[in-house]
């Protein structure tokens, strides 16, 4: 398996970068929450990029994972460690129950289809504050600790670095896969798949799932490193700027997400003057990628060096 130089030129850049900001707390925040953007954006692509479809109840998994790890940990009093697995499983399998209806359809039904499950997610994070606290939102939720101490700044964007770069490595090895070329083949044609014997809906419950693992280990790490969470955490938008980062970079690429993800996450911290004017910049990049650079930076590029060849 062939490492292209940008990958590994990313990936070296991502694990030393925690190392320039140490002594930086804001500009090692907005790596922090740059890097949970890569690893959210790598698994948003499995199911966009390399399948074909456009989840739009990402974030939606991601909260149910959230609220049910803070859960687990003031209720059942289970330590982060072991929460966390049983969140992220929980809100996987949740996720794909309740996206396998979706699964049969394609293209923009499936898009509408997953748009409807995340605002009814959203509706539910906000009226059952049992579990949610409502609009009020969950605030001063305390970071993992290891070995009786608390993770926190420098030590947690480290962790947060290796679990990008990890997530990076598992897209990279599903994409060279059997798994991966299937994924490809659906993509391009599902009935010509089908009729090679490529079980169209399994795989596509397959790629789901992945891609809710994704979703669920970032919400619950997004949680504990913000700190803070409510329902508009997890909203349509949140999912629409991912599926952004996605595009922006390259979509159907490993190093496009990431791309994406480095160029864009910042930009709401670093330009907080024009921040009434998020969503409307927001907005405006979708409109200009669909219609202006459809395949992203990376995609974009790739393409003009193969026919240049």
């Amino acid at each position: 398996m062939k490492i292209k130089p940008l990958h590994a030129l990313l990936t070296l850049a991502l694990l030393v970068l925690p190392f320039l900001f140490k002594d930086n707390r804001f500009l090692g925040f907005i790596l922090g929450i740059t890097y949970l953007n890569i690893f959210w954006a790598t698994g948003m692509n499995i199911l966009y990029g390399f399948v074909g479809l456009m989840p739009l109840m990402f974030a939606a998994i991601s909260g149910i994972a959230a609220y049910a790890l803070l859960y687990f940990i003031a209720e059942w009093h289970i330590n982060f460690w072991f929460a966390l697995p049983v969140a992220t499983l929980f809100a996987s399998f949740i996720g794909v129950l309740l996206g396998l209806p979706s699964l049969r359809l394609k293209g923009f039904y499936f898009t509408l289809c997953s748009l409807i499950i995340q605002s009814t997610l959203t509706l539910a994070f906000i009226f059952f504050p049992k579990f949610t606290n409502g609009d009020t939102g969950i605030n001063q939720i305390s970071p993992p600790l290891w070995f009786g101490e608390p993770i926190k700044g420098y030590a947690f964007e480290c962790m947060l670095a290796l679990m990008a770069v990890v997530g990076i490595g598992v897209s990279y090895f599903v994409y060279q896969s059997n798994l991966g070329q299937r994924f490809v083949a659906i993509r391009e044609d599902d009935v010509l798949a089908e009729s090679l014997g490529i079980n169209v809906v399994i795989n596509r419950v397959v790629a789901f799932f992945i891609v809710s693992l994704y979703a669920a280990l970032g919400g619950c790490f997004y949680a504990t490193y913000i700190g803070f969470i409510s329902p508009r955490s997890f909203d349509v938008l949140s999912s629409l700027n991912i599926w952004l980062f996605v595009a922006f970079g390259g979509k159907a690429t490993i190093a496009g997400p990431v791309i994406g993800s480095i160029l864009l996450a910042p930009l709401p911290f670093l330009l907080q003057s024009l921040e009434a004017y998020k969503d409307i910049l927001s907005g405006v990049l979708i409109v200009l990628i669909t219609l202006l650079m459809p395949g992203g930076i990376y995609g974009t590029y790739l393409a003009w060096r193969n026919a240049n060849k």
